[in-house]
């Protein structure tokens, strides 16, 4: 790994976390999952079956990979919903590594970036590495880092939406002002939305939909893989300056004057 993504305690050689969610069956999760090259695969907690041994589980799907988990809010609503979970989550598997998600509004997804804030304080302090989903807010931000999160994940544009990053430069004010990393999450609807994600500074990606509900899900996956790497092989090389006007690629210094 010469250039791992460091979250917490953990390093990881793909930039790139898939969700599990929207997938037509666990097969084509699996499958896609494994062609993203991702190491991280998100799981909402409360739609994962723990109860029914006679069905498919999707834990049982990947137990042959070496895919973590990585467990979500998703469905919480407030701060002490997704504190009740996590603690749950901790004492039944030993998991520390969390997504943190709380949903505002049932019509835009957006989060409550105050019951988020207030949930990842606590969670940080009883010794939980919180990947904390948020608006695309500097400030709110910073205000996670200092409450303790180990990871800040602006999205991009409404949770499923596809609209990809709807304002670019407030990537690069959050990437400014915190030290943790940022990843972009939500909104990301193809290959160029990761690509140009990672090109403006984020440490990874996260995307779900824009693999799950894709016409090629497997196909889709190996595009976001190679969509991360080139965005961030081309914002470490760094891009030459915007000019006004056009400037030959030719030098025309001592060409002689006919």
């Amino acid at each position: 790994m010469h250039d791992p993504l460091i979250i917490g305690s953990k390093a990881f050689a793909s930039r790139l976390i898939v969700g599990s969610g929207k997938y037509k069956d666990f097969a084509t999760t699996k499958q896609a999952t494994l062609a993203s090259g991702a190491q991280m695969l998100t799981v909402a907690v409360r739609r994962v079956n723990i109860t029914d041994p006679s069905s498919e589980n999707l834990l049982d799907t990947f137990k042959d990979t070496d895919i973590s988990f990585l467990p979500n809010s998703a469905g919480c609503t407030n701060a002490k919903e997704a504190i009740a979970l996590f603690r749950l989550v901790k004492e039944a598997t030993g998991i520390t590594f969390i997504k943190l998600e709380i949903i505002g509004d049932d019509r835009t997804l957006y989060p409550d970036v105050m019951e988020t804030l207030n949930a990842c304080e606590i969670l940080a302090k009883e010794g939980f590495c919180v990947l904390a989903y948020s608006n695309d807010d500097p400030i709110m931000a910073k205000k996670l880092e200092d409450a303790g999160a180990s990871a800040v994940m602006p999205l991009a544009s409404p949770i499923g939406s596809g609209l990809g990053i709807q304002n670019r430069y407030n990537i690069g004010f959050i990437k400014e002002a915190v030290k943790v990393p940022v990843i972009v999450d939500a909104g990301v609807g193809c290959a160029s939305d990761a690509s140009m994600a990672m090109e403006l500074g984020a440490d990874g990606v996260l995307t779900n939909s824009a693999i799950a509900l894709a016409k090629d899900p497997v196909l889709m996956a190996e595009s976001m893989k190679f969509a991360v790497l080139a965005g961030r092989k081309s914002y470490l090389a760094g891009r030459i300056p915007k000019k006004a006007y056009a400037s030959p690629s030719s030098p025309v210094f001592g060409l002689a004057q006919l």
